[in-house]
């Protein structure tokens, strides 16, 4: 019997990543298409399907080759059934993704939150390194997360386990999220709240700064920017990065005490800042950790970077599918 290949989605607002995996977690073939969002996002099932099979065709291969898809979506997600419950940045509520997509690819389907699924990609083949005890968190536009706990998503009672990115940082006067809350923790860590922290820095100091004559100079500012200008040990910069670290170190600490993980791993745009992230995390996270928690932590930069929501969406698949 020839080995069957794996199907990971993972659909973003502007992209939807897509690959064929082997049972042993390895790429065969990975792709993406644009995420269309006229009509309430309707297409977007059947450009997922027209999409594998072109791909299928490209390779020469046809659908029984295939043993199932394994997706992440944005927002909570009911495990069972597949629906998605509400996203942020598309336009579906109650979506029944899981029954739909199967009608569309004939074949059978698991769905799970985009954040979770990274989390496993990076258990399974990246810097977890098959820990059964990890916290995945993910800063990019947003501050998403995924918590592992004895090799199993956490999803909780109603499918919003591991929403990291909206624990409050600040109780009170924080900036407002796209949640409706204020002070989450995704105000302050994501790119878009280094952003915002910075600018407002900048509009509320006369600090000479590298990032005042980068503004001036362009008229914008981004995260990675920040962090340059802190490791050229320009003054405000390292400012900023230890507000942000103090605030994330502090989340992440106390979600440690609750968890005791192996591992933390952080990925999405701004963990490309590397080093001098993970020192300042791991610092404050020994700071406010329970000590014995605190040892038992190794902190570590994601390195599957844009793979491991497909590559998670294949392990999905796998415990789902393979008998």
């Amino acid at each position: 019997m020839t080995e069957k290949w794996l199907v990971g989605v993972d659909l973003g607002g502007t992209t939807i990543k897509m690959a064929f995996v082997n049972m042993y977690g390895e790429i065969i073939h990975k792709w993406e298409i644009s995420t269309d969002h006229s009509e309430q996002g309707k297409n977007i099932i059947t450009d997922i399907a027209k999409s594998i099979d072109q791909k299928l065709e490209e390779l020469g291969q046809t659908k029984s080759k295939l043993l199932g898809i394994g997706m992440g979506a944005p927002g909570p997600v009911n495990t069972v059934t597949g629906m998605v419950y509400q996203t942020t940045n598309l336009p579906w509520k109650d979506y029944p993704l899981k029954d739909l997509l199967e009608v569309e690819t004939s074949l059978p389907v698991v769905v799970d939150n985009d954040a979770n699924i990274a989390a496993i990609g990076e258990m399974w083949k990246g810097a977890g390194n098959e820990a059964k005890d990890l916290i995945c968190v993910t800063l990019g536009t947003g501050v998403g997360g995924g918590i592992i706990v004895n090799g199993q998503i956490v999803h909780g009672t109603n499918g919003a386990g591991g929403e990291i990115g909206h624990i409050t940082s600040i109780p009170e006067g924080g900036a407002p999220c796209n949640c409706g809350k204020t002070g989450c923790l995704e105000t302050i860590a994501s790119a878009t709240g280094i952003v915002r922290i910075t600018k407002e820095k900048l509009a509320n100091t006369e600090t000479a700064s590298i990032l005042r004559q980068i503004y001036e100079e362009t008229g914008k500012i981004t995260a990675k920017d920040v962090f340059d200008a802190a490791k050229a040990n320009d003054a405000l910069a390292l400012e900023i990065i230890d507000y942000v670290t103090f605030h994330l170190g502090l989340a992440l600490a106390n979600l440690a005490n609750g968890v005791n993980p192996e591992k933390i791993v952080i990925g999405g745009g701004v963990s490309k800042a590397g080093n001098m992230l993970v020192e300042k995390v791991r610092h404050y996270v020994k700071r406010f950790a329970f000590p014995r928690v605190a040892e038992g932590v190794h902190i570590t930069i994601a390195t599957l970077g844009n793979d491991a929501g497909v590559i998670g969406g294949a392990w999905l698949a796998k415990n789902k599918f393979v008998k």
